[in-house]
């Protein structure tokens, strides 16, 4: 673990399903750094807008859902059993609902709403000002924190990807189908690269990590390389 001077912070970006949440759980639990599922933020305003109504049969009412935000308070809470975090909305925990299929399908919607990306940005942000942090998301090493030491691109084949999290619903008991999963892992690639605020592209000054044919061993055998590479 380090000092605190040396502290830094870790943003990692890339397409869904990549595992960027194991990957930077991983990497947080290894240097002691606190790990924020930008993610499952995203996911959580999503979860809430459904439940409100502002999502109707696949259409999103954005004025609707902008009007719910001031209601909508996230945050983190360590779970011993998993051994991760936990998400909240409001004191509620979130965790297993906001990783079904209907909110996979509507959360690329949510996130392109200007309002939304505005304040969750700023509460990553606020997250972070004192680094020793690990970030995933979309936008983290463009947006969120342009400035990060190191920036992480994560990227998979698609029906890799499509595998993992086939294999992550169904081992919940979810009834879901590869190939329902391969269109919505597809679907979600081409939303969060052609939307209009904050699409999803490498920063210029990130490495990118292709993890189709490794295991988790040697993801962080990779990333501690470069990490030794910044810190010494």
């Amino acid at each position: 673990m380090e000092s605190a001077k040396q502290k830094i912070v870790i943003a990692i970006d890339g397409h869904s399903s990549c595992g960027k949440s194991t990957f930077a759980k991983a990497i947080a639990a290894r240097l002691g750094y606190i790990f924020i599922d930008t993610g499952a933020m995203y996911r959580a305003v999503t979860l809430c807008a459904l439940e409100a109504g502002a999502i109707r049969d696949g259409e999103v009412d954005a004025e609707r859902v902008v009007g719910l935000l001031p209601q909508i308070n996230i945050s983190f809470r360590f779970n011993a059993e998993r051994g991760a975090s936990d998400v909240y909305v409001n004191g509620q925990c979130v965790e297993p609902r906001i990783r079904s299929i209907e909110v996979s399908s509507a959360v690329s919607r949510i996130s392109s709403i200007p309002a939304v990306r505005e304040k969750l940005v700023a509460m990553q942000q606020q997250m972070g000002r004192d680094r020793g942090v690990v970030m995933d998301g979309r936008d983290i090493g463009t947006v969120v924190f342009p400035d990060a030491e190191l920036k992480i691109f994560m990227t998979a084949d698609a029906e890799v990807r499509a595998r993992r999290r086939y294999d992550e619903l169904t081992a919940k008991g979810d009834k879901v189908t590869l190939e329902e999963i391969l269109e919505n892992v597809i679907a979600r690639d081409k939303a969060d690269m052609e939307r209009e605020i904050s699409p999803l592209r490498r920063a210029a000054d990130a490495v990118v990590l292709d993890n189709s044919r490794m295991t988790v061993e040697e993801q962080m055998e990779w990333f501690m390389e470069r990490y030794r590479q910044i810190v010494g």
